[in-house]
């Protein structure tokens, strides 16, 4: 019991709705990479890096550059900002949207940035098609059609988002096998893709050019194994986050001229949830529940996808040895430059 209530003290200082962190350091012609799990520390590794080195943050997540989405997302605290500020948060209001593309354009400018000032950049965040887009690039992809997503959102309210999946298989078999059935978002993109340039994002990726980074990458990963605790924790703070006033946030979020609930904003973990529960779709028992399951089947898509990768050196969330490996690691990344 001590040890999980230690836990749950280490756990509320991280971002858990995320479930995993991804930290990057990019030296002159090397880059570390740092995928660490829930519960890996009373302070988030970040913030401790940036700390004890040299280093300037910089965000890799999708929700956290949206303003005024701070406790669904666990958005640092002023406190926190203060002591290590980060880049690539609070740059867009919820109504705007902000793309992979985006993103790998600003943080390859922050990254040069940081490393012509002479620090380390440090990338944090658990956003897998970020670090993906940023480390291997993006194909050329035709811009969003309000309309045709409209259109796939009614269909899908009828018939649900399982029967547009079987479509997406019949276009494009490889994302389909990728993409979960019950992933509204990534399967509305895949077949929106297809409708406008009439070519699978399978292909398209295919044929993107080569877009290599400066740097060599090294990559490590602090997880938690023992998935029973993982739930617990999750489910731990997620009550912290209603009693933080979770609901109210998002209340106030949908009464905001210009909003809908259809914004990339509100596809967050959590606030589509309690955004059902505002329009009277469910109860607020059922929408936190689907939101401890949506919290769940995210931190278990990014386990699945750290083991996927290459080269990845994985290192024991609660071994104090393995902060201290990448202590060790990017300190000396910073006596380099």
């Amino acid at each position: 019991a001590e040890r999980f209530q230690n836990l749950v003290k280490q756990f509320s200082a991280l971002t858990p709705i995320r479930q995993a962190t991804l930290v990057a350091t990019a030296v002159g012609s090397l880059a570390f990479f740092y995928w660490i799990a829930t519960a890996s520390g009373k302070t988030s590794l970040a913030v401790d890096l940036a700390e004890k080195h040299d280093c300037e943050l910089v965000s890799v997540d999708s929700a956290l550059v949206y303003r005024g989405m701070d406790i669904g997302t666990a958005k640092p605290d002023a406190e926190t900002l203060a002591r290590a500020p980060h880049r690539l948060i609070d740059i867009r209001d919820p109504e705007q949207s902000y793309s992979a593309g985006e993103f790998r354009r600003d943080a390859l400018q922050a990254i040069d940035d940081i490393h012509r000032a002479g620090k380390v950049p440090v990338l944090v965040g658990g956003t897998m098609l970020y670090y993906r887009v940023l480390e291997q690039g993006i194909a050329p992809l035709p811009q969003a059609d309000p309309d045709y997503r409209r259109q796939l959102d009614e269909r899908a309210a009828g018939q649900g988002w399982e029967v547009l999946h079987a479509e997406l298989a019949k276009v494009d078999p490889e994302s389909a096998q990728r993409i979960q059935p019950a992933d509204s978002q990534r399967i509305q993109r895949a077949l929106e893709v297809h409708h406008l340039s009439g070519e699978s994002l399978t292909d398209l990726h295919a044929r993107a050019e080569s877009q290599v980074l400066p740097f060599e990458v090294r990559k490590f990963a602090l997880w938690l194994e023992d998935r029973k605790l993982l739930h617990r924790l999750i489910a731990q703070r997620f009550e912290q986050m209603m009693e933080q006033g979770f609901l109210e946030e998002v209340r106030g979020l949908a009464a905001r001229p210009g909003f809908s609930p259809d914004l990339p904003s509100m596809r967050a973990v959590g606030y589509r949830q309690l955004l059902e529960h505002l329009s009277g779709g469910k109860s607020l028992d059922d929408a936190c529940a689907s939101a401890l399951a949506a919290t769940r089947q995210l931190a278990k898509r990014q386990y699945t996808w750290m083991r996927s990768q290459q080269n990845l050196v994985c290192l024991d969330a609660l071994d104090p040895a393995a902060r201290e490996q990448v202590y060790r690691a990017v300190g000396m990344a910073g006596k380099a430059i």
